[in-house]
């Protein structure tokens, strides 16, 4: 329970001029039932909210309330009153900043504007006492309402499916060129952005010590101690209990992982409940019907070593790393690159070219050229390259009498 309150302290945490006030632990009924709690529970929580001049709101850590709880709740405290799906959506909205995070959010609002609606229905029938049929239309306003989001629900959905056929069409293209993919994962806040800062060395990414400080899917160029280029995808991280509604609008999002060449999943060792965060995020990847081979050749890492004395991963395939000091990671590097060559079935070979044809430009611009060794005195020399499949075909087929060292 406290470490499931120090989350919850940690989501308000997250949003810029929201302050957390006061805390409580106190058991839950049913979250079905009108009201969450016992009788004396609710006075207590009553009594404490009314002694806290300054509060504007209440955050009830439980998945969803009904709007009929959240209704009586508010009229009897006098405040807003929020549940983990309303406000991890507002994490959301306020971390999002591609078109597809912002489609993926509105889709997540739907349920719960179709919640509202129920209880702003009801309560105009009881103001109203009357008639509930718009003028002339022969529909009643829940009805035009349902109508207008199940429109807005179908909009949202084709907009996403525009976009989802452009980043297939995107993944071809990378697929051509045969840049391997990697996905870094894990819980939210475990440290995969300052990691793929490390492994890229690229300045402008931001690290942000934070829940949800990454939305939107990014990827980021690198190089494997070979030289050979690949990506490093940055996904949105898990979080325990994450509302049904949230994972099936970001699924689609995370649907990119199922293309990539390698998963590294990133775990906060220095985390309590480390172990109960591995199994969420396997749990979500299990549910994303991933093709076994990515499940099997995970990558482990366990980051924030720096902040535990002489740590040894209790799991034998785990590497421990430091991503904010470098601690590791030319393993990692290592770890990576063995495991992208078996995934992609890329070769590492060396030819032997004429230095006056034009093998060397070739091979520069098809595959990844490791070193060169001239030999002057015959005007050739020895290419050590990585190579894919396709290109590696291309070349025996062009140049016949190239010979060529496994």
């Amino acid at each position: 329970a406290e470490l499931q309150i120090a989350e919850a302290v940690a989501l308000v945490d997250t949003l810029q001029n929201w302050t957390v006030l006061d805390k409580i632990i106190i058991p839950t009924k049913n979250p079905d039932k009108k009201f969450i709690f016992g009788k004396g529970n609710f006075q207590v929580l009553t009594e404490k909210i009314k002694k806290l001049p300054h509060v504007t709101a209440v955050f009830l850590n439980v998945e969803r309330i009904s709007s009929l709880t959240k209704k009586e709740l508010e009229d009897a405290w006098g405040v807003k009153v929020f549940d983990r799906y309303t406000v991890v959506l507002h994490i959301f909205r306020c971390n999002a900043h591609t078109k597809e995070a912002k489609l993926q959010i509105a889709l997540a609002e739907i349920p719960l504007l179709r919640s509202n609606l129920k209880s702003e229905v009801s309560q105009l029938d009881q103001q109203r006492g009357g008639s509930r049929y718009i003028m002339g239309s022969g529909e009643t306003f829940m009805e035009t309402q349902n109508r207008v989001l199940k429109e807005k629900e179908l909009k949202i959905r084709s907009a996403l499916e525009k976009l989802r056929r452009k980043r297939s069409l995107l993944r071809t293209q990378r697929r051509k060129r045969e840049l391997p993919i990697i996905s870094v994962m894990g819980y939210t806040n475990c440290g995969k952005t300052t990691l793929i800062k490390a492994l890229t060395g690229e300045a402008g990414l931001q690290p942000r010590d934070q829940l949800f400080a990454t939305l939107d899917i990014t990827a980021h160029a690198g190089y494997l101690p070979s030289h050979m280029a690949v990506i490093y995808v940055d996904t949105i991280g898990f979080l325990t209990d994450l509302p049904h509604n949230l994972v099936e609008s970001f699924s689609a999002t995370l649907e990119e992982v199922a293309y990539s060449d390698l998963i590294v999943h990133v775990r906060d060792i220095t985390h309590p409940e480390t172990t109960l965060q591995k199994a969420t995020v396997l749990s979500v990847l299990k549910n994303l019907n991933l093709p076994s081979h990515l499940l099997d050749s995970m990558v482990e890492v366990h980051n924030k070593v720096d902040l535990i004395e002489r740590y040894k991963p209790p799991e034998e395939n785990a590497l421990a790393i430091s991503a904010l000091h470098g601690h590791g990671l030319e393993e990692l590097k290592e770890e990576i690159e063995k495991k992208i060559l078996t995934a992609t079935g890329k070769k590492i070979l060396t030819v032997n070219i004429n230095l006056e044809g034009p093998q060397l430009s070739w091979l520069y611009k098809e595959a990844t050229v490791q070193e060169v060794e001239v030999m002057p005195e015959d005007g050739t020399a020895r290419v050590k390259v990585i190579i894919g499949n396709s290109a590696f075909g291309k070349y025996r087929s062009l140049f016949p009498n190239s010979k060529i060292f496994m």
